[in-house]
């Protein structure tokens, strides 16, 4: 069942791509009434019997909004694309929003393990837009780590239109969370609340930039508490109005206090369908002081794979409440092996915190200590067992990349000569006599192996060149003198047959190499 709602969870409220800025874009939010010392901030309402009338946000946002502001970043990519949003960003796209990937025609088989033969010139392209919120008067900015992932610039832009160029101090993918810094001075900023201290049922409200429509604002209840969505953290659930472009924006209570970072929403269609989740701000202030300080985030680990405990597991083991984590692996040498901790254990307590669920023990142990002894509390057999463990350090994902080897013959063969590819990063070859008659074209070339920026403009193995800028195209060896020709610092224009469609495709030949 948890996994199956794990699987409903879309990610990333943030915009995709230039291509898709229609759908997706940035987000602001709001700022409180103390954050920004403007006035005393607004105190909830008691509870009463009945209910006589809806809260007003309009002050609210008067005084929160300034602190809010829209992200927006670039990625620098081989120059001489035409625009289109590349199959890697749409399979990461759909898998988010849709939870599937979109399929993809097959073309350039073969070509990712290619060598590249000519360097591609890199020019910076809008990539996303998101939400942030500003922590502190010197420039401190709050968003989500998902709204930076893969950026190589990123722009603050506040409600007066001041635009600041950021520095991503640190972003770490496993609470969303990313602290950027920007250089200014005395800058609205916003106030933190408690997020333990939330209820079910209160008013909170969301500003945003949801579909590129900047300064949206939106209002709802918090639905659930503790959210666990199969995360590493359990979130604030609401039923604020969250769409893509809201991405890192806050969650804010009636007291113009931050409870939470928009994130992530629930739903089968991509856009906003009544179920919304924020990081929890405790959590995410926790996290922002590391990265602030070291860039990364330090977490503990004592080496187990853990499982839930469902209610039918419980009673076969004679426990009174369906709580704690079991242990589905214990790393050999680890440190929970080395304390006694088995397989089949259901981890009760740690360091004397009940695990409620199995979700809060990776929390629990990530925040303690480096080098520190905890006591973990184990059913196994029907008794409590106390283990004194030791907490280590989590490794850092690492991406294990295998050492190529070269063409000197050590460690495999020797790989043939690869005929070399011209400034536009192109092999051709002749069209036989048969092939023009079939096409009804009396000369071109047909284009063997792609790199470099034919590559990045979409070319592909298989295609009908039939001319360059306005000339026609007759023979490989015409081809090739007139594609050395071209200055590297002007565009060019191919005119490109793929099955029975023609169409031009610019580009901007690389520079010889010096």
């Amino acid at each position: 069942m948890k996994n199956n709602l794990k699987n409903n969870f879309e990610y990333s409220l943030s915009a995709g791509s230039k291509t898709l800025s229609a759908l997706l874009v940035s987000a602001g939010i709001l700022m409180a009434p103390a954050v920004l010392g403007l006035q005393p901030a607004i105190a909830a309402a008691p509870v009463t019997g009945a209910v006589t009338g809806l809260p007003d946000f309009a002050d609210l946002v008067d005084r929160v909004g300034p602190a809010v502001v829209n992200i927006r970043t670039t990625e620098l990519v081989k120059q001489g694309g035409r625009g289109d949003i590349g199959e890697d960003e749409m399979a990461e796209f759909m898998r988010r929003f849709f939870g599937g990937a979109m399929p993809v025609p097959p073309q350039g088989q073969g070509r990712k393990n290619a060598p590249r033969r000519n360097p591609v010139p890199e020019e910076p392209v809008p990539r996303g837009v998101g939400s942030g919120f500003i922590l502190s008067a010197d420039g401190y900015v709050m968003t989500n780590a998902h709204v930076v992932d893969g950026a190589d610039e990123v722009f603050v832009t506040l409600t007066d239109k001041r635009e600041f160029k950021a520095k991503v101090l640190g972003a770490d993918a496993r609470t969303d969370v990313a602290v950027l810094k920007i250089d200014g001075a005395n800058l609205p900023f916003l106030q933190m609340g408690d997020s333990d201290k939330i209820r079910v049922g209160q008013w909170v409200i969301a500003i945003g930039s949801p579909f590129n429509l900047e300064n949206t604002v939106t209002a709802g209840i918090i639905s659930a508490k503790q959210r666990d969505t199969g995360d590493y953290l359990a979130l604030i659930q609401s039923d604020v109005a969250v769409n893509p472009g809201n991405s890192g924006g806050p969650l804010i209570n009636m007291r113009g206090e931050v409870i939470g970072i928009n994130s992530q929403i629930a739903t089968l269609s991509g856009a906003y369908n009544g179920i919304s989740f924020a990081v929890p701000i405790d959590e995410a202030i926790r996290v922002s002081e590391q990265l602030k300080k070291n860039g990364k985030v330090t977490r503990g680990r004592i080496g187990v794979q853990i499982s839930e405990v469902n209610k039918e597991v419980a009673e076969s083991l004679g426990l009174k409440n369906a709580e704690g984590a079991g242990v589905a692996m214990v790393e050999p040498g680890g440190p929970a092996d080395k304390a006694g901790v088995k397989p089949g254990d259901i981890i009760l307590k740690f360091n004397g915190t009940t695990i409620t669920r199995s979700s809060d023990l990776p929390r629990i142990v990530g925040g303690t200590a480096i080098g520190s002894k905890a006591t973990i509390t184990v059913w196994r057999k029907g008794q409590q067992l106390d283990l004194p463990v030791n907490v280590v350090e989590m490794d850092a994902d690492k991406a294990g990349k295998g050492a190529g080897k070269g063409k000197d013959g050590k460690g495999g063969k020797a790989e043939p000569e690869q005929p070399k590819s011209n400034a536009l990063g192109l092999i051709v070859t002749d069209l036989s006599a048969d092939k023009r008659k079939e096409l009804g074209v009396d000369g071109g070339v047909m284009v063997d192996d792609v790199d470099g920026v034919a590559e990045a403009a979409g070319l592909d193995e298989g295609d009908i060149l039939l001319q360059l800028n306005n000339t026609a195209i007759k023979d490989v060896k015409q081809f090739n003198a007139m594609v050395a020709k071209l200055d590297p610092k002007k565009r060019s224009v191919l005119l490109v047959r793929r099955g029975d469609q023609t169409q031009f495709i610019s580009l901007r030949p690389s520079a010889p190499a010096k």
